[in-house]
């Protein structure tokens, strides 16, 4: 409760003097106006009587002097955050980047904020303030029940409104910073060495030196084990590795590279020993750096006073209960039996654990023949880089289009796994991040790129053509991960590998391995969002009470949705994923986004991709639902992936 908010008799005594100034005709605006403003009004802003100056003398009643309001505080708002997030990826670019490293200084330039206090400073000096008195600021509820209608510069409003929001001191801003690049700096840097890594059977599957990024490498090594001779002892043995990883018990002497005898994951020994000191909960606590980060911000935001609300209702604009609705829908399906089934007759053995990462089922081309194809096509990441305007003009973008949009992708090596960087104004480049092998992109290293490469597309369609400044962008990351499946889907056409005459064939096959992924990504992430959910249930929990809950909630949503088709989990593989660490509540984004990727391909299936990629990234920051009503004429669901998935599985069986 804010005690320093003017008082009912102040607001009542400003409300006549403005009602009496401006007519009667005002007085809705100028009482919710003053509302606002005296909500996030403090002590440090001023007395009563400061309050009422400001109201009387910054209250706008005519359209016309509002509307130049808005256009003001576009231009502010879009300038202030687009240089501030440009300062920061540049600072952020030693560690995050493969290549020249200096300790103790990297991380130290990588933190350093030039607006630490920027929300706070935004009411300090009064244009929060400002648009709160003047602007109003919809909720959630209101946006998904209104939203549809409105009109371009309505959701310049509503957007700019909406910008102005928690006021949150620096002191909070300087430790939710600090600790949220801790945990995401671990996550980066947290490599496996598994050259020395044995399967049951004890072969070594690496060369020397080699050190897999958990998870995501030790997931792709996994999912390479399908085309692999013996392939199964690897992928049993990775599974055991991403085990060690999920509760602690890789040994020490593994991390740093003190031991060179065999380390047999699934028995946990090294050199057929005791594996000595653990890793133990080092996870766990810089997961529990994200939890005080969510609780030092809860107090801050009382419309949204949990991770998860902010998450859902503020950042994602889906409600709480629609995001766990469409992801238990999707796990619910009947098709998922029948997917099952193709599974088993593919892989010729009774499903595991670990193949809930199998979404491969139509083909099988060995990893070096991957490799060869991308090296053929691309030397290295610079080739990719330089050859973009002739990979888009060969997805059929125009020939301005087509070096508009290569011309402006920076791509570059990250030390962790992928990741895009947008343009925030429209004078600069996107950031495309990748891995690579060491002397080549490699499939792996191509294979994210093209994810990335549509993220930059939709980031570069959503800054430079989107109707107004302020709605630059998609309305959430669900919407930007679409156009990333999209893209990544169409790898292997890239490289010349895909039969395009075999178009249709390709699109139902394409629905059912998104089917298998987004279902693969719904697990973790309802087993996150219930985690989440036992974290404010239980505010005393420490990192050893988090990884048990882990533990235990992973193998409850395995039971419920995973163990018919792919028997028992010893490996608590839901609990795999790093976002979990570095971005919480991420994933969630990762399976609508693999259900809009599929409404949206499905749609663009007999339409131009190059046109309808820059007419949907140009709709503009909507909320999601009004987004997909514009984009492709429905609503968010997982009802067109599963039917297509049915469709799918008759026309290819």
């Amino acid at each position: 409760m804010n005690t320093s908010a003017p008082t009912e008799p102040t607001l009542q005594k400003i409300t006549s003097a403005l009602v009496e100034r401006h007519g009667e005709e005002q007085r809705e605006r100028i009482e919710s106006g003053l509302g606002r403003c005296a909500a996030l009004w403090q002590e440090q802003d001023g007395d009563a009587e400061a309050f009422q100056a400001f109201c009387t003398d910054h209250f706008i009643a005519s359209e016309e002097d509002l509307e130049r309001l808005v256009q003001r505080l576009e231009t502010a708002i879009v300038q202030v955050r687009g240089h501030l997030y440009e300062m920061r990826r540049n600072l952020r670019r030693w560690a995050d980047l493969r290549g020249d490293e200096l300790a103790n200084v990297d991380e130290l330039l990588a933190t350093f904020d030039p607006a630490p206090d920027l929300s706070e400073q935004l009411y300090t000096q009064k244009l929060a303030h400002l648009a709160l008195l003047n602007l109003e600021r919809p909720t959630l509820d209101a946006m998904l029940a209104e939203g549809e209608d409105w009109s371009n510069d309505e959701w310049a409003r509503t957007r700019i409104a909406r910008f102005f929001g928690a006021r949150v001191p620096k002191q909070v801003s300087d430790k939710a910073r600090a600790l949220g690049f801790k945990a995401s700096h671990w996550v980066s840097n947290f490599h496996v060495p598994v050259d020395t890594m044995v399967d049951a059977k004890g072969r070594r599957w690496f060369e020397e030196d080699r050190k897999l990024v958990a998870h995501w490498l030790i997931r792709e090594e996994l999912k390479g084990g399908y085309n692999d001779e013996n392939g199964i002892d690897k992928q049993r043995a990775m599974a055991w590795i991403l085990a060690r990883h999920i509760d602690g018990t890789i040994p020490r002497s593994v991390m740093d590279r003190t031991g060179t005898e065999d380390w047999d994951p699934a028995s946990n020994t090294v050199g057929g020993s005791d594996p000595g000191e653990l890793v133990g909960l080092e996870r766990y606590e810089h997961w529990m750096m994200q939890v005080e980060v969510a609780r030092e911000l809860d107090q801050h935001h009382p419309e949204h006073p949990t991770a998860i609300a902010r998450k859902c209702e503020l950042q994602r604009e889906i409600p709480e209960s629609d995001v766990e609705r469409v992801l238990v829908e999707l796990l619910s399906a009947d098709v998922r039996r029948d997917l099952a089934g193709m599974m088993r007759d593919r892989l010729g053995r009774d499903l595991e654990a670990h193949d809930i990462y199998f979404d491969d089922l139509f083909e099988s081309r060995d990893n070096s023949e991957l490799d060869a194809a991308v090296k053929a096509r691309f030397k290295d990441e610079k080739a990719f880089e330089e050859k973009l305007p002739e990979v888009l003009r060969g997805l059929g973008f125009d020939e301005e289009l087509a070096e508009f949009l290569g011309t402006r992708v920076r791509v570059e090596i990250a030390k962790g796994a992928g990741h895009a960087m947008r343009p925030m104004l429209r004078q600069y480049d996107a950031w495309l991040r990748t891995s690579r092998l060491k002397d080549q992109l490699g499939w792996d290293g191509f294979d994210t790129a093209m994810h990335e490469l549509g993220h930059n597309l939709e980031q570069l369609c959503s800054c430079y053509f989107a109707p107004r400044t302020i709605l630059e962008g998609v309305p959430n990351t669900a919407c930007t991960e679409a156009f990333a499946f999209l893209y990544q889907s169409l790898a292997k056409r890239v490289l010349g590998i895909e039969d395009e005459a075999e178009a249709e064939r390709s699109f139902h096959e394409n629905t059912a391995s998104t089917m298998l992924m987004a279902c693969q990504i719904a697990g973790p992430s309802l087993m996150e969002l219930r985690t989440w959910r036992w974290l404010y249930e239980h505010p005393d929990a420490d990192a050893a009470a988090l990884r048990d809950t882990v533990l235990r909630i992973s193998g409850e949503v395995w039971s419920e949705f995973f163990e018919v088709d792919f028997g028992p989990d010893p490996y608590h593989i839901l609990g795999a994923y790093q976002h979990m660490v570095a971005h919480p509540l991420y994933l969630p984004d990762y399976a609508i986004g693999q259900m809009i990727s599929h409404q949206v391909r499905a749609h663009v299936r007999t339409r131009d991709v190059a046109e309808e990629t820059k007419r949907i990234c140009s709709i503009g920051c909507l909320t999601p639902a009004a987004w997909m009503k514009q984009a492709v004429g429905g609503a968010i669901s997982p009802r067109p992936l599963i039917e297509d998935t049915t469709r799918a599985l008759a026309a290819l069986t």
